[in-house]
């Protein structure tokens, strides 16, 4: 299963495409979509849509993993945040991609095995996984992002299968 995992934001978004299966997880393209700061917000929405539409064409993605947003005191970054989810979340859809959403605690019960773990724990998990290089922490949480549902997936496939 090849999955799209993206960490929303309007500046910067984190993507990863990660191939496989859980235990044989491979990275496929990760990297981090930008947008201007000092651009009318609705031209770095379009931005965003068009710029993720052309990571998913050119990666062919089964399913796409999304995280949910985490409320933060910043009112005005959450509303970012938020409108560029949706942007992402209407990408996906558009494309004809199911979309799962994860909590940042079940992301990290997912890579680490702790959902209190700290974001350094997440980044070193995710580097030993994937084989991450580089320190961007938009796109190591975009793969972590991809492995929790590839986790997830293959959970839930084990549990229909039990219930048979």
């Amino acid at each position: 299963m090849r999955v799209l995992g993206v960490d929303p934001g309007l500046g910067r978004t984190g993507y990863a495409v990660v191939d496989g299966s859980a235990g044989r997880l491979r990275l496929l393209a990760a990297g981090r979509i930008d947008t201007e700061a000092n651009t009318d917000i609705g031209a770095r929405l379009v931005a965003l849509s068009e710029m993720l539409g052309a990571v998913m064409a050119g990666c062919s993605p089964d399913a796409a993993a999304v995280e949910q947003l985490f409320f933060s005191t910043n009112r005005r970054t959450a509303m970012q945040v938020a409108e560029a989810r949706g942007v992402i979340l209407f990408a996906v859809a558009r494309a004809g991609i199911p979309v799962a959403e994860y909590t940042p605690a079940q992301v990290k019960q997912a890579v680490c095995g702790y959902g209190g773990a700290d974001k350094q724990q997440v980044t070193r998990m995710t580097r030993a996984l994937l084989a991450l290089e580089g320190n961007r922490d938009d796109v190591a949480d975009a793969c972590a992002i991809a492995v929790c549902h590839h986790h997830r997936a293959r959970l839930s496939a084990l549990v229909q299968a039990a219930g048979r």
